[in-house]
């Protein structure tokens, strides 16, 4: 996944993911370092945030809804990743089987390595 990552001509991370990184990063013993890179890595024109808004919360609660219909929740956090990926018509990559309840999204599911 990493590979493909870098090989990418455009990232876009929300705020929920930078929050999971930071929160992530609180949790180990190289905050610091950690940071300077996620710095780094934003810094990259290849890089975007996109923020949250009107319609990432009605595309929240469709998902929202949809799962609870069916009684297969998701974590909030991801909901939210998952709107927005929505709402943007993006790919979302990630090693996180819990996307694979979502069919509204497209999501490039990688195992880690």
């Amino acid at each position: 996944m990493v590979d493909e990552l870098r090989r990418a001509d455009r990232l876009v991370l929300t705020p929920i993911v930078l929050g999971e990184l930071l929160a992530g990063f609180r949790k180990g013993s190289r905050f610091d370092e950690n940071l300077e890179r996620l710095r780094d890595f934003l810094g990259s024109s290849r890089v975007r945030t996109v923020a949250l808004d009107a319609e990432t919360a009605d595309r929240y609660s469709i998902l929202h809804d949809a799962l609870r219909r069916v009684g297969t929740p998701v974590p909030t956090n991801d909901l939210w990743i998952a709107a927005s990926a929505m709402q943007h018509g993006l790919t979302l990559v990630t090693t996180d089987p819990h996307f694979r309840r979502l069919p509204q999204i497209v999501v490039g599911l990688h195992p880690l390595a």
